[in-house]
């Protein structure tokens, strides 16, 4: 492993299990030698096992809820076993599933990446070698497998990579998103397991002025779960936001399909833009809690904030538990000096509770993709 590998080990935390040590741990099949040269044959052989021997890096997105977590598990259902099921239900023999960030139970991915090595061989001649796969056939087969069962995971792209490309140590950066759904009204029952509810009103100016707290490069030891595996507390936090987006988790209303057509701008501020005023278009349907009759069968909608969390690596649990003490900031049990001090007091006692697993999403992980 070269220190770039070992340096990026130390620092992710959400890739910080030991079941994905083996980067070239690829399965082979050695067709049978010619009996008139038996050497010869069994080294021509061996070089064409490995020449098919394909890696390819796979996207994939699911809804968390029914899952125990990303990483493989011999007695429940996870991320990784479901796909290596489909993987070798499709290629006809057992595979690893690399996954370049782990998930815990309930965490759904927008987008997580993972890597597997496929080897195409003849059913039709045994042991004989075949060209890889195309990354769309790939893509196709291993989704028919994964639909036949469940519908909660599923591969939305894939391509081929060179064989010591690695999911999980090449990733150069991963974005969290986290859904808090502000106001009385009880969830919708399509909103169940998919984000936080916070009944009380959250003021998203503070929320932003905590941000700028927390985002840079800090000793995030306040933020670090008990059984993190990770060498070093010390994190850099590219950018920490909330900003509020219109609530609606399936079809927009009417309302809200006339301000997208307004060319409806988000806000991925950091720590270095100034917070807009409260004004502007990012305070929506404020008014949807309020008394007033919007008609009969009409859902009153919460005010949806999304906490966007962006760096190379994380801590076990930070996101949620940075996200915990921002929603305090914004229910008013804590002020910018109490998170400053929940910082600097490098102690996981000190801290707020923690944000449940449910309103939690890996959104991307980014790569140096090769041509």
């Amino acid at each position: 492993m070269t220190n770039n590998l070992k340096h990026t080990l130390e620092e992710s935390e959400d890739c910080s299990d030991t079941d994905n040590n083996n980067i070239n741990n690829r399965p082979s099949k050695i067709s049978k030698p010619h009996h008139n040269h038996h050497h010869q044959g069994q080294e021509m052989s061996q070089k064409n096992s490995s020449a098919g021997i394909q890696r390819y890096l796979f996207a994939i997105e699911y809804i968390g809820t029914h899952f125990s977590g990303s990483q493989k598990q011999l007695s429940c259902r996870t991320v990784v076993g479901v796909l290596e099921q489909a993987f070798s239900k499709f290629i006809g023999q057992p595979v690893t599933v690399s996954c370049s960030s782990r998930t815990d139970a309930g965490v759904h991915a927008l987008s997580n990446v993972c890597h597997v090595d496929i080897q195409r061989t003849s059913k039709r001649r045994p042991g004989e070698v075949l060209p890889p796969h195309e990354p769309f056939v790939v893509r196709r087969a291993v989704n028919h497998f994964l639909q036949k069962n469940d519908s909660d995971l599923m591969v939305i792209d894939v391509r081929c990579i060179p064989p010591d490309f690695h999911a999980r140590f090449n990733a150069k950066e991963r974005t969290y998103f986290y859904r808090l759904l502000s106001g009385p009204e009880p969830v919708s029952t399509f909103e169940k397991d998919r984000a936080w509810h916070v009944p009380e009103e959250l003021n998203l100016l503070a929320m932003r002025e905590a941000c700028k707290v927390l985002v840079g490069r800090h000793d995030f030891s306040s933020f670090r779960a008990a059984g993190c595996q990770a060498t070093s507390p010390v994190r850099t936090l590219e950018e920490l936001s909330v900003c509020e987006v219109i609530p609606s988790p399936n079809f927009p209303s009417t309302m809200d399909r006339e301000r997208l057509n307004q060319d409806f701008r988000g806000c991925h501020s950091n720590s270095e833009t100034e917070s807009p005023p409260p004004s502007s278009s990012l305070s929506i349907d404020k008014g949807t809690t309020s008394t007033e009759d919007i008609g009969f069968g009409k859902r009153r909608q919460h005010r949806c904030l999304v906490v966007t969390a962006r760096a190379r690596s994380f801590l076990y649990h930070q996101v949620r538990l940075l996200v915990g003490v921002l929603k305090a900031v914004g229910t008013g049990n804590l002020t910018i000096p109490d998170v400053e001090r929940i910082l600097n007091a490098k102690t996981i006692t000190a801290t707020s509770p923690m944000a449940p697993a449910c309103g939690l999403y890996l959104g991307e992980v980014k790569y140096d993709l090769p041509n």
